[in-house]
């Protein structure tokens, strides 16, 4: 088996494991439970709090002590055990705590399985840059090939997803010691500050506007995410409680439906190189921006009968939405910051985006739909979509006036090569 076959099945397992249960549990948990939003907001902030907490740990970790691919099949191993333990538990206190732990070990196996496959690429003398991609674009699928599986098996309001993703994560971590070795790296030397050896060195961009400005607009965005990850598949699931609507395609199968998002993101995928050449790094980032708009108000006016072009727009407005402005701030900081803080700089962003972005989206949302949104146990979807349609508006907005990047031509050159 080649080098690349054997990352394409650790990528397309990683992402497989989540895909069992992010875009579902928000039906177990408000159908099947039925517990309320506002400690459901709660539930996606572990996702937060864990990328804040746990990737710059095992980093270190892997940078010093213990093999890479061996950190990694542990975490997987342990967060698959922990998953096992989520369809005995009764209330929403104890899920939150479990569902927890099982975050701390899986959220940092996302950068854990960036860094092995680019050290095993490079040990094995292949071009990162062009042989990554078409690697990474598995893990959306196994994303997608979950969710199918999930909701095709009957389980999307089912405690049996967690054991399906149990299973692959198990499978993910055992199969993770059959890897090529990637040793732990003396990346600092001695005479190294604390701040240095932990990347913390990297927090002084804060102190440059423009830097800072684009951190804060991260994090905005990371709400965004969290929004359509929460409630998407719960929104399609709610047309059952219309009676017009029970029966129809995007409630026996809504998951299928939202899966078309990530169809999408692979899709959009192609068409970066082409808008960052015409447009430049601004432009496409709020081109991403509006996209979240157009995404949340799709939804807002969107049905399972007249109305379902608007649902499946806003599934393939996701890709634009996701993945222009991952990619763009990505790149802008690879062009704005020092080398030597680079990898850093790019933490800090996923820091921004899944840890502070996550937390914020995730809780404050909850605790809007419990407490004003939700009338006799019924969710007023429109108002919601709508609701979170202007507050992208309004990010779009101050983002066009707030954020000055002036386009050069040259910064597309290290992407197009």
């Amino acid at each position: 088996m080649t080098i690349k076959i054997r990352l394409t099945i650790m990528s397309f397992l990683q992402f497989f494991v989540w895909g069992a249960w992010l875009i579902t549990v928000g039906n177990y948990w408000f159908a099947t439970k039925q517990w309320s939003g506002a400690e459901f907001g709660a539930i996606f902030s572990t996702l937060g709090i864990s990328s804040i907490i746990m990737p710059a740990l095992t980093g270190i970790i892997a940078d010093r002590w213990m093999d890479a691919e061996k950190l990694y099949g542990l975490l997987h191993i342990i967060s698959g055990i922990i998953l096992c333990y989520i369809p005995q538990i009764d209330n929403p206190t104890s899920f939150f705590w479990v569902i927890f732990m099982a975050m701390l070990c899986y959220m940092p196996t996302i950068s854990l399985s960036n860094s092995i496959a680019y050290t095993i690429l490079k040990n094995n003398n292949y071009d990162v840059v062009k042989v990554f991609p078409p690697i990474r674009v598995w893990g959306t699928i196994g994303f997608i090939v979950a969710m199918w599986i999930t909701n095709l098996s009957g389980n999307k309001a089912s405690a049996n997803m967690f054991y399906i993703s149990a299973a692959a994560a198990v499978a993910l971590g055992t199969y993770s010691f059959l890897l090529p070795k990637c040793p732990p790296q003396k990346l600092t030397s001695e005479k190294s500050s604390l701040a240095e050896k932990l990347g913390l060195n990297a927090f002084k961009l804060f102190g440059t506007y423009k830097i800072a400005l684009f951190f804060v607009f991260s994090m905005l965005l990371g709400a965004a995410l969290q929004l359509t990850n929460m409630y998407g598949d719960t929104f399609l699931s709610d047309f059952a409680k219309v009676e017009a609507y029970q029966n129809s395609f995007v409630v026996k199968y809504s998951t299928i439906i939202m899966s078309i998002s990530q169809i999408s993101e692979t899709l959009f995928i192609l068409a970066i190189p082409f808008f960052f050449r015409r447009f430049g790094i601004k432009q496409v980032m709020l081109i991403s921006m509006l996209a979240w708009v157009l995404r949340f108000g799709f939804f807002a006016y969107g049905d399972p009968s007249g109305g379902l072009w608007m649902i499946i727009m806003s599934c393939i407005v996701y890709g634009m939405a996701f993945d222009f402005f991952n990619i763009s701030g990505s790149l802008f900081l690879e062009t704005s910051t020092d080398s030597k803080i680079r990898s850093s700089a790019q933490g800090l962003f996923m820091m921004m985006t899944n840890g502070f972005g996550a937390v914020l989206g995730s809780s404050v949302s909850g605790w809007l739909i419990d407490n004003y949104f939700t009338s006799n146990g019924i969710k007023d979807w429109h108002t919601i979509w709508l609701s979170f349609a202007i507050y992208a508006l309004i990010i779009t907005i101050a983002f066009a006036f707030l954020f000055k990047h002036k386009h050069k031509p040259e910064e597309m050159e290290k992407f197009s090569h």
